[in-house]
């Protein structure tokens, strides 16, 4: 079985087999998620968000473990969460850009 994962902002979407990671459907879609452990769950750079989750496998012990309250809010670590049906996968904006982002705001207002 395949399913279709689409990833926003980018509005890439790739098709994969049953069970593969979230991280592995993005490399194949050509789609950056920051990890810095390789997929170990031990980093928790690959947060994503996921508003339904009901293409998605439940989250294992060592990711629920990971995020803790950040799962009530739609995150998942895309290293650890499995495809099992369609499913959209928003990207957070990356931390040191928003922090650039947010400050050339200011200082646009104070112009």
């Amino acid at each position: 079985m395949t399913a279709r994962v689409t990833f926003l902002p980018d509005d890439r979407s790739v098709d994969v087999r049953a069970g593969t990671t979230l991280l592995d459907a993005s490399r194949r879609a050509r789609v950056q998620v920051r990890t810095r452990c390789g997929g170990k769950a031990a980093c928790l750079m690959c947060k994503v968000i996921v508003e339904d989750s009901s293409g998605l496998g439940p989250p294992n012990q060592n990711e629920r473990l990971k995020l803790g309250g950040l799962q009530e809010q739609g995150y998942r670590l895309a290293c650890q969460a499995k495809v099992t049906g369609d499913v959209t996968v928003t990207l957070p904006e990356d931390p040191l850009k928003a922090a650039i982002r947010k400050q050339m705001e200011r200082q646009q207002e104070e112009d």
